[in-house]
């Protein structure tokens, strides 16, 4: 059996380096592609996680707060004890930007002092933080030229707020593009090259030919899928090149990317198994594989940021495989965590893998 399985993947993987077409397309995906639309793309943000750590805990700085979630740009998830508590909501996810309101806020408001108040924003997603530090901003100025009577309003600026930006300090864009472009090639080509794989044997008649060996149905089955997860991950490599080209830091682990990023293609590929064994033709093939990657694309984060979609969206993104593994990278190279921070993506993307996978392969065998 491990010989012939393992002439068998050798035929699979012969019969997918002569098809020029589909390596052509991987090599466009994994670097052409990703440089066209971190280019191109820009997102806009609405309702961004905000955490307010209220040290003051007085009227005047409750107003403050409560001005930001009078907007709809903002929506609260808690009020963090200390600042290091707000730190990590700010690595974990939970928060994407923190108001830090100081001891003594009303006292010196009410003097007339310069008071400071503190912005955290996670800048993993540069668009979001900048469009994010502007609506801050905004608030503040607001806030101000309310709470001033008219003969303190010459004096506007008593309200200073310090900003800083957590793990993009420049706010460029393109680390973001760059990253989820990467998840989008993934998912593409692990969808894709399996699925057109196995409905060209179809087409041409040779799976019946392969059935009537004495290979099983599960090593046909990993052999058309093992050659497409290895191309995938060798396809990283030029990738994490294009990456470098744009100055998105690699503060992670690049063991623990490749790693979650298999994980990740075992989704893929048993999708795309999945809509092989329930098509006849190349052309059905691939619409349908558009027709189920659309929805996951639109609810990974990748093209339109979750902060900006309706709740119910908000929740169904968490059913996206993209949107865990959007999560993983941004985390691995952008904040440089590892899995004690980003294991509950991992296991997400497990779970995701294992069941399609095993209902790829049920359907595949019936088939």
């Amino acid at each position: 059996m491990p010989a012939r399985f393992v002439g068998l993947v050798i035929k699979e993987s012969i019969q997918f380096s002569r098809d020029r077409v589909m390596l052509a397309l991987i090599l466009f995906l994994y670097t052409a592609e990703i440089v066209m639309c971190t280019i191109a793309l820009s997102f806009d943000v609405r309702d961004l996680a905000l955490a307010v750590v209220d040290l003051d805990r007085t009227p005047t700085s409750r107003a403050l707060a409560e001005r930001f979630l009078t907007t709809a740009e903002f929506r609260s998830v808690g009020q963090p004890r200390s600042e290091a508590e707000a730190g990590r909501w700010l690595v974990t996810g939970r928060a994407g930007l923190v108001l830090v309101l100081p001891r003594g806020f009303a006292a010196d408001l009410a003097a007339g002092r310069g008071t400071r108040v503190q912005l955290l924003l996670d800048g993993t997603n540069s668009n979001t933080a900048a469009i994010a530090r502007g609506y801050a901003l905004r608030v503040i100025a607001s806030y101000e030229h309310a709470t001033l009577g008219p003969a303190r309003r010459a004096t506007a600026g008593v309200v200073l707020p310090a900003l800083r930006v957590w793990y993009n300090q420049s706010l460029t864009f393109s680390a973001f593009m760059v990253l989820s472009m990467i998840a989008v090639a993934s998912m593409l080509v692990g969808v894709v090259q399996p699925a057109a794989s196995i409905v060209r044997e179809k087409e041409l008649g040779t799976i019946e030919q392969l059935l009537v060996t004495p290979i099983t149905t599960l090593e046909l089955f990993l052999a058309k899928t093992l050659p497409a997860i290895a191309m995938c991950l060798l396809a990283l490599f030029p990738a994490l090149l294009i990456a470098h080209a744009f100055d998105v830091p690699m503060r992670g682990s690049v063991a623990l990317f490749v790693a979650t990023t298999a994980v990740f293609l075992v989704s893929a590929v048993g999708l795309g198994v999945l809509v092989a064994s329930i098509t006849r033709t190349l052309q059905q093939a691939l619409l349908v594989a558009f027709f189920g990657l659309f929805p996951l694309l639109f609810l990974s984060g990748t093209l339109v940021p979750v902060e900006s979609m309706p709740r119910a969206l908000q929740a169904a993104t968490q059913l996206s495989p993209l949107r865990h593994y959007m999560e993983v990278l941004l985390g691995i190279f952008l904040k440089g965590v590892g899995l004690p921070v980003l294991w509950p993506h991992v296991v997400a993307l497990g779970a995701f893998g294992l069941a399609l996978f095993a209902t790829a392969l049920a359907i595949f065998r019936r088939r």
